[in-house]
């Protein structure tokens, strides 16, 4: 079998590097000509942290009302170039932030607005239309769902609510939610603030859009297959997958049904890395107290490891040399600056990541996708669908027809399912014996800086890289590292086990002190 799995890779490989270089080819002749940056954050408001927002307005050195007002501007600025808006609040977001400067001007404050209650009180939000924010479309891209609207509020949109944020928009995804760039027949395409013929990667894609270009500040995404990491990744921002349960899911359309819900994790996306902890105790609530979020890290005294690809799926594609150049620059940061031994590891199951989050997904139970494709009513015969694709009549996406196919093949093979799930409960313990309470794993967030659009469709299984820690229900930050030649993002993930969020957020931290973070576009 291992001869056989050689071979079979080593054709692959072989076609990959003659094909690669085509596609490459095709889709910059297409996009590259037509391909811009938007212009340059301009307005000092939307340049600042999370928290440092929080504190100008409750200290009254900035009013609420401004603060939304540049967020609202920067919107309307660079949204018609780049299309994450599904549906903006901005005169309802307006009258409450003066709202707000209005209760804080009269002082003698109520408890509920208090800094330990209200920590976000007076901050713009953005939230990723698959959550249900009340007045505002859930459709998450699904044709069906035209028009309608929720009357209620997930739950970490209550929280974050609670906790004094105003949501203001929300934002684009890929149709339900299941594919990594974030396009759909009802709202549109959502284009890379950095380049608008590249892809913001999804499903979360209008979140990482929207932040990266200086049109947020923070914002809500999910994550059941890379959701967070794939578009704070493609679009150089801060993102955290957290701990399995550590926030709360309900509220999100599609609605997680079976086991599915444990691979599925709600959490922060945003600029700054100083922002990613006290969003993270914010989302979570009470549960903080599980994780030790208040816990004081010293990364010094951390056990880190290094892995720069997966070790040769047959289905992903090589990791780009740019980003495995990123990496050991990081590696090189904790051992030389920080007298940190980073380890070289080899986990040989990481290449088989793919298959094992297909198979966590296809004995979840719950609703097929194809059920939810059809919104309640049945379920859609994908090949029937295809068909209609290829005239042009279908109101779905390819990749969403595409899963639905998948599925009921994947549904076939159960033998393989049971492999498959024995392999990820024995990677489990793998890792849990080597991250301990003290761990973290640096490793790629995707094999590819930000494709163009379209691009995907050739390498569908790329997501592997985040996926396999869907699986694990591991927490996972996501690190930006600068721009590539090209001036596209770059990054990492920082890995840790079961309820040791607090470890990768450190890690971060650190890594965004070293190498910059974030990187305005336009800006070079």
């Amino acid at each position: 079998m291992s001869f056989v799995r050689s071979l079979m890779h080593f054709i692959l490989t072989a076609i990959g590097l003659v094909m690669n270089p085509i596609l490459r080819l095709i889709f910059s002749l297409i996009y590259d000509g037509k391909a811009r940056c938007v212009p340059k954050v301009t307005d000092d408001l939307c340049l600042k942290p999370v928290m440092e927002l929080a504190d100008l307005i409750r200290n009254r050195k900035v009013k609420a009302v401004d603060v939304m007002e540049a967020f609202i501007n920067r919107t309307k600025e660079v949204n018609p170039m780049l299309n994450f808006v599904v549906k903006d609040r901005f005169d309802e977001a307006i009258r409450e932030a003066e709202h707000v400067d209005e209760i804080l001007d009269r002082g003698n404050l109520e408890e509920k607005y208090s800094k330990s209650n209200a920590p976000l009180l007076g901050v713009p939000l953005s939230v990723k239309e698959a959550f249900a924010l009340k007045g505002m479309p859930n459709t998450s891209g699904l044709v069906s769902k035209k028009g309608q609207t929720v009357d209620y509020d997930a739950a970490v949109v209550t929280i974050l609510k609670k906790a004094g944020a105003i949501p203001y928009m929300v934002t684009n995804v890929s149709e339900l939610c299941m594919w990594y760039e974030s396009a759909n027949r009802l709202n549109g395409r959502t284009k890379n603030p950095y380049n608008t013929g590249r892809i913001v990667g999804g499903s979360s894609g209008g979140e990482g859009c929207a932040i990266a270009s200086g049109s947020a500040v923070m914002g809500i995404g999910s994550d059941i297959g890379g959701s967070i990491r794939m578009p704070a990744f493609f679009n150089g921002i801060f993102g955290h997958r957290p701990s399995k349960g550590l926030v709360p899911n309900e509220g999100q359309f599609p609605i997680c049904t079976g086991t599915d819900i444990d691979l599925l994790s709600t959490g922060p996306m945003c600029r700054y890395a100083s922002d990613l902890l006290p969003l993270l105790k914010i989302y979570a609530g009470s549960k903080s107290v599980d994780a030790k979020l208040d816990e004081v890290v010293d990364v010094k005294k951390l056990k880190i490891y290094t892995m720069p690809d997966d070790g040769g799926s047959l289905f992903v594609s090589p990791v780009d040399s740019e980003l495995r150049a990123a990496q050991d620059r990081v590696v090189t940061h904790f051992r030389e600056k920080l007298g940190v031994p980073v380890q070289d590891i080899n986990i040989g199951k990481f290449k088989y990541s793919v298959e094992i989050w297909s198979a966590r997904m296809s004995t979840a139970g719950g609703n097929s996708f194809a059920m939810e494709m059809a919104n309640g009513n049945g379920e859609v015969n994908c090949f029937k669908e295809f068909l209609k694709w290829m005239v042009g009549k279908s109101p779905h996406t390819l990749p969403a027809i595409g899963l639905g196919l998948l599925e009921k093949v994947a549904d076939l093979d159960k033998s393989s399912n049971e492999i498959f799930i024995k392999m990820l409960e024995k990677l489990d313990k793998e890792l849990r014996e080597l991250l301990g309470n003290d761990g973290v794993l640096l490793y790629p967030s995707h094999p590819k800086i930000a494709p163009y659009h379209n691009e995907a469709l050739f390498y569908p299984f790329n997501f592997g890289y985040t996926g396999i820690f869907n699986a694990l229900g591991y927490p996972v930050s996501q690190c930006p590292l600068g721009l590539s030649k090209k001036k596209l993002p770059l990054g990492l993930q920082v890995v840790g086990s079961m309820n040791n969020d607090r470890l990768t957020i450190a890690v971060a931290n650190e890594i965004e002190k070293a190498f910059g973070g974030w990187v305005s576009p336009g800006s070079s």
